[in-house]
C-alpha cells in the first residue's frame, strides 16, 4: 500500500496538500470533503476511482490521505493521527487568517511530505504486512499437508488397484474392507481440517483490515 495524495482543510477549503504521484486529485477530494461535512463523522473511508480515500475530523479540520490499497486501514489511520497531532501542536495553526497562500501552510507541506515518506518506507513493519506474511506461511503448509494428502491418496490407489487383482481369485476380506474405509475416512479428515483452516485464515485477515466489520 502507498500513500499517494494528503491535505488538511478547513471546511472545503485546502489549506496545504502533497501529491506524490501524477494525475487529478482535485475533484474527489472535492466530493470527500463535502461528505465529510455533511457527515460529521470522526473517520471515513471512501472509495473513488482507483485510489481510496482516508479522512479524520477534528474541530472542522478535515486531515485526508488517498491511497492505492482498500485493505489496510491501519497505516492510513496512523499517518493521519500523527499528521494532525503535528497540526494541532502549531500555534500559529487557529488564526483566523490562514489559508493556502499562508507561509505555515506552505511548511506544512513539507510535513506531509515527511510523514507520507515515512510510512509508505515503514510497509514491512506494519501490522499488515505481519498478518500477511503469517498468511502466507499458513498456505504453504497447506500446501504441503495437501501435497501429502495427494501422495498418500496415490499409495492408496496403488493398494486398491491391487486389492481388486486379489478379489478374482478371493473373496475381499472383512479386515481388507475395514482397513480401506479407516484410511478413506482418515483423509477425508484432513481435507476437512485444511479446508477450515484456510476459510478462517482469510476471515481473520478480512476482520483484521476492516473489510469485514468487527
Amino acid at each position: 500500500m502507498t500513500i499517494t495524495y494528503s491535505c488538511v482543510a478547513n471546511g472545503r477549503a485546502v489549506l496545504a496538500e502533497l501529491a506524490l504521484t501524477g494525475g487529478s486529485y482535485q475533484e474527489a477530494v472535492a466530493t470527500v470533503l463535502k461528505l465529510v461535512l455533511l457527515r460529521a463523522e470522526p473517520k471515513t473511508i471512501m472509495q473513488m476511482g482507483s485510489f481510496v480515500y482516508h479522512t479524520l475530523f477534528i474541530d472542522g479540520i478535515t486531515y485526508l490521505c488517498a491511497t492505492d490499497n482498500a485493505l489496510d486501514t491501519i497505516t492510513p489511520s496512523a499517518f493521519l493521527k500523527n499528521v494532525s497531532e503535528t497540526f494541532l501542536r502549531n500555534p500559529l495553526m487557529s488564526q483566523e487568517h490562514f489559508s493556502p497562500s499562508n507561509a505555515v501552510a506552505a511548511d506544512f507541506q513539507q510535513v506531509l511530505g515527511k510523514y507520507m515518506m515515512k510510512y509508505n518506507k515503514n510497509q514491512d513493519d506494519t501490522p499488515i504486512s505481519t498478518l500477511r506474511s503469517q498468511v502466507t506461511d499458513v498456505k504453504n503448509i497447506m500446501s504441503q499437508n495437501i501435497d501429502e494428502i495427494l501422495e498418500s491418496e496415490n499409495r492408496l490407489s496403488i493398494f486398491t488397484d491391487r486389492t481388486d487383482d486379489l478379489q478374482t481369485t478371493a473373496k475381499e476380506s472383512p479386515k481388507t474392507r475395514k482397513a480401506l474405509r479407516r484410511m478413506w475416512r482418515k483423509h477425508f479428515r484432513k481435507v476437512i481440517i485444511i479446508t477450515v483452516a484456510i476459510l478462517l485464515s482469510i476471515i481473520i485477515i478480512l476482520l483484521s483490515t476492516n473489510v469485514i466489520p468487527a
